[in-house]
């Protein structure tokens, strides 16, 4: 078989290397050059040197924002994971009807998070949405407008989240379960002999032997959670009174609302950054484990 030159391999790769410079490196190049500079209106600059990245974290900066982003993650990605765990152990038993049971499961992926975010605003409405009635029917508010969801600082953040865990639970029930399908049976079989008890497999041998498919399908969802726009855009937009405004959505009215490309720019590096930086050390402490001493 002849072997193929380096020189046509390069050809093959050239389609991709030129769109990830056009759509890729050269964005990320310019938005680091304009995070140094304050543009105007009409295009004009003034270099700034570091004052966006310090504004960035002083009083009125962004630091609101990121502690709804980390609240934002913590809540919806924590629920996920722990609905998904039980869904996935409750899939892995082969009973009649788990396929059909687990398609049905599958709808929300295939929906936009735009679309959903949009469909739980019309669901959580305090004037017509089914949530309040729901929950005034089973007598746990008085009446329909008792939660004001989508309007009342302490339920707007809440609100999105509960949007994204109805969104994205699938997924991590999907990564889950993989893990437990891959396993060897005859860990499970030999505890069984043992005596041992089906939480026990579960703390002790199933959780254990998935905890790289575990792993990586949470820094798959904390990432994409810390950049989530799509559904608190369509339900709050981050309002009321920033209560619900995460990173992206700061960055996105800081660009388009107020103009201002400079700060814009120093947010989106600091935010990129950090998204970066907790990917290298996750991958890392995930397949370079420190080895036990002894």
């Amino acid at each position: 078989m002849k072997l193929i030159s380096r020189k046509t391999l390069l050809l093959f790769f050239l389609p991709g290397a030129i769109f990830m410079s056009a759509f890729l490196i050269y964005p990320i190049i310019t938005m680091v050059i304009d995070s140094f500079f304050e543009i105007g209106l009409t295009g004009n600059r003034a270099f700034v040197g570091l004052e966006n990245y310090i504004h960035a974290f002083a009083a009125g900066g962004f630091l609101k924002q990121l502690k709804n982003t980390v609240v934002y993650i913590v809540i919806a990605v924590g629920v996920e994971t722990a609905i998904g765990l039980l869904f996935a152990l409750f899939f892995e038993m082969n009973y009649k009807g788990n396929k059909v049971i687990r398609s049905f499961m599958m709808v929300p992926l295939m929906i936009a998070p735009l679309v959903a975010g949009l469909t739980w605003k019309l669901m959580m409405s305090s004037s017509f949405g089914i949530v309040n009635e729901l929950l005034q029917r089973v007598g746990i508010i008085a009446d329909s407008s008792a939660i004001l969801w989508l309007a009342d600082e302490k339920w707007s953040l809440l609100a999105c989240c509960i949007a994204d865990i109805w969104l994205t639970t699938p997924f991590m029930m999907l990564m889950i379960l993989a893990g437990l399908q891959g396993m060897d049976n005859s860990m499970v079989e030999a505890s069984k002999i043992d005596g041992v008890n089906m939480l026990q497999q579960i703390f002790y041998i199933k959780l254990p032997v998935i905890k790289p498919v575990l792993l990586t399908a949470l820094s798959i969802r904390i990432i994409d959670a810390a950049r989530t726009f799509d559904i608190i855009w369509a339900m709050t937009e981050g309002g009321p009174n920033s209560s619900s405004e995460t990173i992206s959505i700061i960055i996105y009215k800081t660009l388009t609302r107020y103009n201002d490309v400079g700060y814009a720019s120093a947010m989106a590096v600091i935010f990129i950054a950090v998204l970066v930086a907790f990917t290298i050390v996750f991958m890392q402490s995930l397949w370079n484990p420190k080895k036990k001493i002894g």
